[in-house]
């Protein structure tokens, strides 16, 4: 799989370089007064996410919706299950949102799952995972591996091939995506056989040294401080952050890893640890796709549904297309 997008490298940050759409999402935040998050509590941050991504419109249509708790052994994980329209068995997608492993939730983060099970043509397992501070890492870790055992032993009670399965998820849900892939490599209790992953501007290292969160730490609606404060509130402990449950970019072997779509952009402070965790399972041999949106901001997939004022953000559009695009043909092969 090869991309049409410009290299990863992304050696200077302009004003005038920001896509228009992103630009103009960067001046309402401004105009609007939106507070830092990193200047909040955890409650306050959660309750003004929950408020600006649960869009009031009407979604976009698949065949079914349903809310399920899941788990084995006294476990109760909350997922909701996403159908497409058509015949099955489809492949699953067990799909991982985004939010710092501190926000975030089933509802801010339902437009891209409706979407990616309709552009993916797959059955979507989103999960609802534990948060931190309540929960630290490992929780996070330990809910989403288990979500994605159950998806493959419960695949046929939804409608799923048992034998075609991803993981994928956004920015924290991309770190927890990685995680879980190699997991499932490591033959950890239970292993599913894993298929693809989705990796959309993943958080792979807990590193603030890169050139990007340089060019790119603040102003950009991600910040470096807000990056901290999301770390600080998942770990226990600052040497947390060299596990490489926690650190996917650290471990030493990406051999036998399953196939990769891996999403970066270019104005994210964690452009730079994407591209090479990207970097670094392409020399491992595993076939990795790289799309770099070079004009985007962290978080681009899930601003399409945001409400007025904020504009809509079209490459967000195109970005979920070539993902699903990418899911389809890794279950065709």
């Amino acid at each position: 799989m090869a991309s049409e997008n410009p290299e990863p490298e992304i050696t200077a940050k302009r004003a005038d370089q920001l896509d228009p759409d992103a630009k103009s999402f960067l001046e309402t935040l401004e105009s609007e007064g939106v507070p830092q998050v990193e200047t909040l509590s955890v409650e306050q941050a959660r309750a003004l996410h929950t408020d600006a991504f649960t869009p009031e419109a009407e979604p976009e249509s698949v065949a079914s919706v349903e809310d399920s708790t899941i788990g084995e052994f006294g476990k109760n994980i909350p997922v909701r299950i996403y159908t497409p329209e058509g015949d099955g068995p489809r492949p699953a997608l067990v799909y991982f949102h985004g939010g710092g492993w501190v926000l975030g939730n089933l509802d801010t983060h339902d437009s891209v799952a409706r979407s990616l099970a309709n552009r993916g043509d797959c059955v979507v397992v989103s999960v609802e995972y534990r948060k931190a501070p309540e929960n630290p890492f490992p929780a996070a870790v330990e809910d989403a591996y288990e979500a994605t055992k159950w998806t493959a032993t419960h695949a046929e009670e939804i409608g799923a091939n048992p034998d075609k399965l991803a993981v994928g998820g956004e920015s924290a849900g991309g770190n927890l995506a990685a995680i879980v892939a190699q997991m499932a490599r490591d033959k950890e209790l239970g292993a599913p056989e894993i298929d693809f992953q989705l990796l959309a501007y993943p958080v792979t290292n807990h590193d603030y040294g890169t050139k990007s969160y340089s060019q790119n730490g603040s102003g950009y609606f991600l910040s470096r401080p807000l990056m901290i404060w999301f770390w600080n509130h998942y770990l226990r402990e600052d040497v947390d952050g060299s596990n490489v449950r926690a650190s996917p970019l650290l471990g030493r072997d990406l051999s036998g890893l399953p196939p990769a779509f891996v999403l970066t952009a270019g104005y994210d402070p964690l452009r730079d640890e994407g591209a090479a965790y990207a970097s670094r399972l392409s020399d491992a041999g595993v076939s990795i796709e790289h799309a770099n949106y070079n004009g985007m901001i962290h978080d681009f997939l899930n601003m399409r549904q945001l409400d007025d004022p904020f504009p809509d953000v079209e490459r967000a559009d195109d970005a979920l297309d070539r993902a699903g695009e990418a899911l389809r043909e890794a279950f065709e092969e």
